[in-house]
């Protein structure tokens, strides 16, 4: 379907760049700010920052135990609320604050031999290879360059009022919702990259591998929530049941009840009538909640899945579609600085206003200026680095593009409605950062960071060094 599609430039004027009013000099002089930014955060990464993600990892994991306990009694209604619930936002932490981030290398100079992005992988349908170089390094390097950047609306949304219209696009809202829900396929897909493969950049045979591994992960996926899980759930029920001699609350009858008593009715009944009564009685006694829970239990497993679906569809559309960010051609990022790159990464997001749980849940990426400017740097100093990050945009008059999660979710689903029509225009965008406008209260000065060496090669702790991490984002040299 997208093969047909012409995503070439409409010509449709953009609003002033932020670039243009930027010297060389200032691009340099940006560029030299936002490297000491990250230059003082490696410099102090110590044992706290260590201990955080090994914190979130085990907590994630406490919440998959207490979920699984949960739903080993799915048959009772609060505790297969309680159970999902705990599922959801397990799946939420391994998906956003943990795999995204690690596999983006936030957590690389560790040098631990399992929280590392060149082993990570994460309990989504994308491989970690395919991800990684569609995210770390086509999505970073080259972020809304239209015609590059192939997340500017996932290859199947016109997002952007340059995008040519073509008559697919009138579905997309219809289309954009089920991405809702199954936004880890859609993901997948995406980053299969079969443009690419049309436009004779890729290989037939690297698509199949590529395939197999979703293939594999699909299936791992199916098994381990859809079968595995529910068994264990269900084979304890049983147990429980047997042990308590039948004496847990349960339906009256079984599934597997009703058919040996239709059985006994039919053919194969006759001169065995008693023995399938007999079969069904037992059946009847033992099996109706054993039935109930594995069905309770893979509900509330596709119901986990969905929750993580919806919720990372909503964060990664809010930090990149809202009205404030900008959009580049090609031509206007020729010859682009390392300046220009930053500011470009700068303009090309937005964040998500929200609490420190929220900005957990969502992977820090309500930062998600702060995560473009330096998609290495782990993502509990983003908000440190934020007040920082203000008082460059005030001085050299730039945007900092920033709303609460209604805001911004508002803005994205009313372009996605309107650009599924011909016709359309960039919408207004947001003046240079005024502190005294700043609802959050503007920068201010942070406290020097205390210096903590970084986990050495040779510490007990650390893990042997790695050949090579993730697919890195590549921005113009120093």
């Amino acid at each position: 379907m997208t093969r047909s599609i012409d995503r070439t430039d409409t010509g449709t004027r953009e609003p002033q760049s932020p670039l243009a009013h930027l010297s060389d000099d200032d691009l340099e002089q940006i560029a030299k700010e936002f490297d000491a930014i990250h230059d003082e955060v490696y410099s102090s990464l110590g044992d706290k920052d260590r201990q955080y993600i090994k914190n979130v990892i085990v907590a994630q994991r406490q919440l998959v135990v207490a979920g699984r306990l949960l739903l080993f009694a799915s048959s009772y209604k609060p505790a297969w609320v309680a159970g999902t619930a705990c599922l959801g936002v397990a799946k939420i932490l391994e998906n956003m604050e943990i795999g995204h981030n690690v596999m983006h290398g936030q957590w690389d100079w560790m040098n631990d031999p399992d929280i590392h992005s060149s082993v990570w992988d994460w309990d989504t349908a994308s491989t970690a290879e395919a991800w990684k170089h569609s995210h770390n390094y086509i999505h970073h390097t080259f972020t809304n360059i239209r015609g590059l950047d192939k997340d500017l609306g996932y290859e199947i949304m016109r997002i952007d009022p340059h995008q040519k219209w073509h008559p697919v696009y009138l579905a997309q809202p219809l289309y954009n919702a089920l991405l809702t829900v199954l936004f880890e396929w859609g993901v997948a897909l995406h980053d299969l990259d079969l443009e690419a493969l049309w436009a004779g950049e890729k290989s037939t045979g690297q698509v199949i591998e590529e395939l197999k591994g979703i293939f594999g992960k699909a299936r791992a996926q199916f098994v381990k929530d859809y079968v595995g899980w529910p068994l264990v759930s269900a084979a304890l029920f049983g147990l429980a049941q047997v042990a308590l001699q039948g004496r847990l609350p349960q339906p009256k009858t079984s599934r597997l009840g009703r058919r040996l008593r239709s059985m006994s009715k039919g053919p194969m009944g006759k001169g065995r009538s008693g023995k399938f009564r007999t079969a069904a009685h037992l059946a009847d006694r033992y099996l109706p909640g054993v039935e109930k829970t594995f069905l309770a239990t893979v509900l509330a497993d596709i119901t986990a899945n969905i929750i993580r679906n919806v919720w990372a569809h909503a964060i990664i559309f809010c930090g990149h579609f809202p009205d404030q960010t900008y959009t580049f051609s090609k031509k206007e990022v020729e010859n682009e600085s390392r300046g220009g790159w930053y500011v470009r990464q700068l303009v090309g997001a937005a964040n998500i206003e929200g609490t420190p749980l929220f900005h957990i849940l969502s992977g820090n990426l309500g930062y998600q200026v702060e995560h473009h400017l330096f998609p290495d740097m782990p993502s509990t100093r983003y908000a440190e680095v934020a007040p920082k990050v203000k008082d460059i945009c005030e001085r050299y008059e730039l945007p900092y593009n920033s709303g609460r999660l209604g805001k911004q979710w508002f803005m994205v689903h009313r372009t996605i409605a309107r650009l599924a029509f011909p016709g359309g225009k960039p919408r207004p965008k947001p003046g240079p950062y005024r502190r005294s406008q700043d609802p959050t209260g503007g920068p201010v000065p942070s406290e020097a960071a205390r210096f903590r060496d970084r986990l050495p090669a040779d510490h007990p702790d650390a893990g042997p060094e790695h050949e090579g991490g993730g697919v890195k984002v590549d921005p113009p040299p120093r």
